[in-house]
């Protein structure tokens, strides 16, 4: 491997993707260089990200990896004529910056924290997405949304060893909301007051609980409802409102004594600046392998402390994904959790060499280079989407 100042001469010779076959569209991102040294990110939420990756090689290709800001303000650029401040395009960079950053790590023979300025804890809380009386990919019939369902669920993540806990509020199957208004009834809401109730009081002390709205209602409908909820204990209540007018979103903050954390549908610190300068939202709350990647997070979360404001990410990622968000999180000094939501994918472990990341609720960050995990190309050969092949240098 180069060494000193011969690492500024380290060149990338090939950028490569393959998708795994998840609903919530694993793509990984593999770029190689002239060291025979290679790093692996993931994009989530992006289908068809791996044609932005394929669109994008030739910037990269040639150039050094070191560069990590150069590297992602170069792709920005030019993805911006083609919808790259917003959505896919900044998805598939995001998957780019983790390559790079456990690249990087491994040229320099340090761990991808200290790439983000150094940590600030040994491990990071988890959080665990319990969706509703049964977890997501688990089915579940009317009975899964009885409050009595959610909180008998809620124990059964506390046996696991998780101290916070996400259940989701929309989607309940009730026909009691009217989605083209995006309005709730009084008793749609009083329903909801209900879930709330019935989980907090099962777990007490022993766990935080947040409670997720999937941008579903409208402020009138979001303002009752937080309204409703502020005797009790909520750790926060998320993405209430549709995400494009942030005035929305800072009224509904402003209006109700109730935590109200954003930030999935949120891209690049341009796009938070204005909800994080007005203090819009209590909790930012953005996607590593969707919303910028790892320095860009960075950056939104520096921000966000200038301001007072916590940071909880929100991740649907693999293992992979999910240690590039372990690593921002040790790096972030007003960090609170990430995300884990395959609680119900008995194979989500597999992709990944070495077993699970996540023992009694937290992930300890690695210090071995880079992101400290890698893909079991075996277990991805599995799940790979229709058509895909594992990574082949060209």
């Amino acid at each position: 491997m180069a060494q000193g100042s011969d690492l500024r001469d380290v060149e990338i010779t090939d950028v490569r993707t393959t998708r795994v076959e998840s609903e919530f569209f694993w793509t990984y991102v593999r770029i190689y260089t002239d060291e025979g040294v290679t790093g692996t990110g993931e994009a989530v939420l992006g289908p068809k990200a791996d044609e932005y990756v394929d669109f994008v090689r030739e910037l990269l290709v040639g150039k050094n990896p070191l560069d990590i800001d150069a590297r992602c303000t170069e792709l920005f650029d030019r993805l911006s004529y083609l919808g790259g401040m917003s959505g896919i395009g900044v998805t598939a960079i995001s998957a780019i910056d983790i390559a790079l950053h456990d690249l990087a790590g491994k040229l320099l023979d340090v761990p991808a924290y200290q790439l983000l300025g150094g940590k600030h804890r040994e491990d990071v809380r988890v959080y665990c997405d319990c969706h509703a009386g049964e977890h997501l990919h688990a089915g579940g019939g009317e009975d899964a949304y009885r409050p009595e369902a959610y909180a008998d669920a809620a124990e059964g993540v506390l046996d696991d060893g998780f101290d916070a806990i996400k259940f989701d509020l929309d989607g309940l199957g009730r026909g009691d909301e009217d989605r083209r208004t995006k309005r709730l009834s009084a008793r749609a809401v009083d329903y909801r007051r209900e879930i709330v109730e019935a989980v907090t009081d099962r777990v007490g002390a022993r766990a935080d609980v947040a409670f997720d709205c999937h941008w579903s209602w409208n402020r009138d409908t979001v303002r009752r409802l937080a309204s409703a909820l502020e005797p009790y204990p909520v750790w926060w209540l998320e993405d209430t409102v549709p995400p494009e007018n942030h005035d929305v979103q800072m009224e509904v903050t402003r209006a109700s004594e109730t935590t109200i954390a954003a930030g999935e549908n949120v891209y690049r610190v341009e796009g938070a600046r204005r909800l994080i300068e007005n203090q819009g939202l209590d909790v930012l709350h953005p996607d590593v392998p969707k919303t910028g990647g790892m320095l860009e997070t960075k950056k939104m979360a520096d921000m966000a402390k200038a301001y007072y404001i916590p940071v909880a990410l929100h991740n649907v990622a693999s293992p992979l994904g999910t240690m590039a968000s372990a690593h921002v999180g040790a790096a972030t000094s007003n960090f609170m959790a990430v995300e884990y939501h395959a609680r119900d994918l008995p194979w989500w472990d597999d992709v990944i060499k070495g077993g699970s990341i996540i023992e009694d609720g937290r992930i300890a960050v690695p210090d071995e280079p880079g992101l400290g995990v890698e893909l079991d190309e075996d277990a991805v050969a599995d799940r790979l989407a229709p058509g895909e092949t594992v990574f082949e240098e060209s």
